[in-house]
């Protein structure tokens, strides 16, 4: 009887065993085959991330975009300019008031993987333009008509922010004559594109912003800069509600930008 028993539980393990294998190889969401991390690409874009599978994150269609590339303590320069996916993650994102000074390099958001951006709202001028729509922007406050992807709902939710926001009056001056939301190019500087690129991101009245490269009057990332700030954090806070960060968080900070990153908040 004991033999029987024991040749039973044997089974047992073994047909754990090879569920726990399959549940790896299919990359089902389980807590020790998937990084935290990476459950939050799933979560915040599911309409292009299906999951994660062998270090790869894995695209509705098909394609496989590295996670780790095993590089480690990476300098400054080099999350900027070659991150992977998993390196998006390296400095976190607090929401609400920021409470303490900002480290050099403390950016948290400006590490961005652009392979997987473009797979998601588009890789040219051309296909991010397929994408567009127009939007008027704080209909009472403003009423000017702005340019945003409807790619992840991002066109739903500017009009979501822009309602909250006509309803304070007196923060229309930093709303009015919004500094820019699509366009194609490269961060000033840089071989690097600009987040307008994919029309998910939206700068305020430059009037009132504050930009560390007008702070140093240089593109040098390596340049010491000093801290400023007109932003209200009422603002801010309506924004991050929706999913956006804000550049005001950064040591290089560009305090007019808000950048729509769920999966940092």
């Amino acid at each position: 009887m004991k033999a029987t028993t024991t040749i039973f539980l044997y089974f047992l393990i073994l047909i754990s065993l090879a569920n726990r294998s399959t549940a790896k190889i299919k990359g089902q969401k389980t807590s020790d085959t998937i990084p935290t991390s990476a459950e939050k690409l799933i979560k915040c874009y599911p309409d292009f991330v299906k999951g994660y599978q062998n270090n790869n994150i894995i695209l509705k269609d098909g394609t496989k975009l590295l996670w780790d590339d095993g590089i480690k303590n990476k300098s400054a320069k080099l999350l900027l300019d070659k991150p992977d996916i998993e390196d998006m993650f390296s400095q976190k994102y607090s929401v609400g008031i920021q409470k303490i000074s900002l480290a050099v390099n403390f950016d948290p958001g400006r590490v961005r993987n652009e392979a997987f951006f473009m797979k998601m709202y588009g890789a040219s001028d051309k296909d991010v333009r397929k994408n567009l729509t127009e939007i008027t922007w704080c209909p009472k406050l403003v009423n000017q008509k702005i340019t945003v992807t409807k790619i992840n709902g991002i066109d739903k939710k500017l009009i979501q922010i822009s309602a909250e926001l006509d309803a304070h009056p007196e923060y229309k001056k930093y709303v009015t004559n919004i500094g820019g939301t699509f366009t194609w190019r490269n961060i000033n500087g840089t071989n690097r594109h600009s987040m307008h690129s994919f029309g998910m991101t939206i700068d305020i009245n430059t009037t009132y912003s504050d930009y560390w490269q007008w702070a140093c009057k240089c593109t040098n990332e390596n340049a010491g800069v000093m801290y400023k700030n007109r932003i209200p954090q009422t603002i801010v806070d309506i924004f991050e509600r929706h999913g956006f960060i804000w550049g005001g968080k950064w040591y290089h900070f560009d305090t007019m930008h808000f950048e729509y990153r769920p999966e940092l908040i």
